[in-house]
């Protein structure tokens, strides 16, 4: 048992970041593929933190990549049409001819985000509404909007979201990175034997080897795509906030670690962790289901305290730390502003947007009542493989308060699609809407 004279509270977190490959391959090769978003991701699936040499690939990789946007998308718009028909058309094509997609095809012709959704049974398409403009590769290697920052909607997380539709109904999307029971009961037996904290980098360093390499799991879509990918890099940048092991680029949100009292006693088999949920008011839709509106911010992050026994096995409370809701709280708070400074953020909600998608289409029988054959969105044209991160590191990090210490290190994704959609109500200005978009709405 830790004698008094050191507080210690254990909570376990895991540092890992994948982000995306732009264009899916076709302009970057080698390096960039391993190292892009902030880490590195080995053959293996082995999750660490990038070189200085990985992050010279990226840098080069952005200096040489060829993906400018048409003359026609560059200027921003508050809301672009871009029709599936077109997108299943070019994909054909360009099958067809044996040639690369077009940039304009796989960033999905620069959307940035999903506002409305029509379905077109008189033309045989469904179309995406959202704000949009022409786009370029950010540091972190993420596609972006030219003036606006924000993660431009990829064609390969769109049509890993369209395929996820029947699925989610009965799985979740998630990612999770967890630690090994043996890891924490070996955790439990350290801390046990404390009599001091010591030197800290000493204490945290057999702290992280005892825990031992983490867990990495996904579910709902293939753990090899780059939506699973982005799922995995928005936990790490979450923790990486929450564990102090850098500062918010925003004002307002001070890490967890900061905002925790040193003075707790008797929590060292507590853990709080977060996860980042959709976050939406009620969908709107028309009365025939053909019309839909996304509403609301798109994603919240949330808490909840998991008790650890002795032997490693964890258990959830139903009930969360008042400090960790807080931090939890505060992220909500300031997701806007934080997506606008790491575009990390900004591609889960993206994410978030796209799953919703799926849900619906698949919900309404959007395609059949459309009459869209879309067999290569829907199947036929392959997804990009990525290595799929299996296993990361452990990582401690400590902070002194007062005479004591907190020792931390911490959360998830979790998207229920489907029960955002069935959260809708009937607004009947959106049929209006819709036949606004119904002349030309297949030019993109």
């Amino acid at each position: 048992m830790v004698r008094k004279t050191l507080s210690c509270c254990l909570y376990v977190a895991a540092l890992t970041l994948c982000s995306v490959q732009p264009s899916y391959g076709q302009f970057f090769g080698g390096g960039f593929n391993r190292a892009v978003g902030g880490v590195s991701v080995d053959a293996e699936g082995v999750l660490s933190t990038p070189s200085v040499v990985d992050q010279q690939a990226i840098d080069a990789a952005r200096a040489d990549a060829q993906i400018d946007a048409p003359a026609d998308l560059e200027k921003f718009t508050e809301l672009r049409s871009v029709s599936l028909k077109w997108l299943e058309e070019n994909i054909a094509r360009c099958k067809a001819e044996n040639k690369p997609l077009p940039p304009e095809v796989e960033f999905v012709a620069g959307l940035q985000r999903v506002r409305y959704v029509f379905a077109y049974p008189e033309r045989q398409d469904i179309v995406l509404v959202g704000p949009a403009e022409g786009w370029k590769i950010d540091e972190l290697g993420n596609v972006v909007g030219l003036t606006t920052n924000r993660p431009v909607i990829l064609l390969d997380d769109l049509m890993a979201a369209l395929r996820s539709g029947p699925q989610s109904r009965v799985e979740a999307i998630t990612c999770s990175i967890d630690p090994t029971p043996a890891g924490l009961e070996r955790v439990q037996q350290v801390i046990s034997q404390m009599r001091t904290i010591g030197n800290p980098d000493e204490t945290a360093a057999s702290i992280e080897s005892a825990l031992g390499p983490q867990r990495i799991t996904v579910t709902g879509v293939p753990a090899t795509s780059h939506f699973a990918r982005t799922l995995v890099a928005a936990d790490f940048r979450m923790k990486r906030l929450a564990m102090n092991f850098e500062a918010a680029p925003i004002g307002g949100l001070p890490s967890f670690l900061q905002m925790m009292r040193g003075g707790a006693r008797g929590m060292q088999s507590m853990t709080p962790r977060w996860w980042l949920a959709p976050n939406y008011e009620p969908l709107a839709q028309d009365a025939e289901g053909m019309s839909w509106e996304l509403r609301g911010p798109g994603v919240k992050c949330l808490t909840e305290t998991d008790y650890v026994a002795a032997s490693g096995q964890k258990q959830q409370t139903g009930q969360s730390d008042p400090t960790a809701a807080k931090w939890a709280d505060l992220m909500t708070e300031h997701y806007e502003e934080l997506a606008a400074h790491d575009s990390t953020f900004g591609q889960l909600r993206n994410l978030m947007d796209l799953a919703v998608i799926g849900a619906i289409v698949e919900r309404e029988q959007m395609f059949e009542r459309a009459g869209l054959q879309a067999p290569e969105l829907l199947g036929g044209q392959s997804l990009v493989r990525f290595p799929a991160p299996t296993q990361t590191a452990s990582k401690a990090s400590l902070l002194k308060k007062g005479r004591n210490w907190i020792v931390t290190a911490s959360g998830g994704v979790e998207m229920l699609p489907w029960s955002v959609v069935e959260n809708n109500e009937a607004v009947s200005s959106l049929a209006e809407v819709r036949s606004q978009f119904g002349e030309g709405a297949g030019s993109f």
